[in-house]
């Protein structure tokens, strides 16, 4: 698919500057949960009762806590996510020219700035804040990612006679960041706006047609211009 074309010219600074509010928003809510709050369940705030609460949690990793392997995983990762960020850059400057929606460029800036506001965690925060995870080759680049909102969908042990995972400490919602929810929240939406972002097949395969035909129509002279 392709990003449908306007006949607006988009200016990229204005994307820019909204991928730059969500980083901004993102690093001062880290710097509170780490200047303010206690680690892990001694210093958990609940805001909407025991559904939505503040927790601060580190995540050496990616997603869920999927981590690379020891010890240059964490290397790799933020190399990804160095490279990403360019990448998306580019991407966003080259939709400007080619005049896409502005609203798919707005989800690729809101991408952009969750992708920043994570990358700054994993180059500075071993220096700044010193969380590099034990034995880390250096303290840059090994700094692990602040998270702090829960959505608890179900926190506790299960069950003593439940087969297999009857007793255990159990978590199934995600600790995530606002980086992490402007992400989620830039794929949500240009997943549910697939048809005003981009170009159906069939509109597609009707331009390539047409570009076919006009190519095979041979170039005839009028008749006023014939000589013969």
């Amino acid at each position: 698919m392709h990003p449908i074309l306007t006949n607006r010219q988009q200016s990229a600074a204005k994307f820019f500057l909204l991928a730059l509010l969500i980083i901004a928003i993102d690093q001062l809510s880290k710097w509170a949960v780490h200047t303010y709050m206690q680690p892990g369940m001694a210093g958990e705030i609940p805001l909407l009762g025991n559904w939505f609460k503040l927790h601060y949690t580190l995540n050496p990793g990616m997603a869920f806590g999927a981590e690379l392997p020891a010890p240059y995983g964490k290397l790799v990762l933020t190399a990804f996510r160095l490279l990403a960020v360019f990448g998306l850059s580019y991407y966003i400057i080259r939709l400007c020219r080619q005049r896409a929606s502005g609203g798919y460029i707005a989800c690729m800036a809101l991408i952009l700035g969750g992708a920043v506001g994570n990358l700054i965690d994993s180059v500075f925060y071993g220096i700044i804040y010193n969380n590099a995870p034990f034995a880390s080759p250096t303290r840059w680049f090994y700094g692990q990612v602040i998270d702090m909102l829960y959505v608890d969908i179900y926190e506790g042990f299960l069950p003593q006679n439940w087969p297999l995972l009857g007793g255990k400490y159990v978590s199934l919602w995600p600790i995530f960041n606002i980086a992490d929810s402007s992400i989620f929240v830039g794929v949500a939406l240009i997943l549910l706006n697939q048809s005003r972002f981009f170009k159906q097949e069939e509109e597609n395969q009707r331009e390539q047609n047409a570009v076919a035909a006009n190519e095979r129509t041979p170039l005839v002279a009028p008749d006023s211009e014939n000589l013969g």
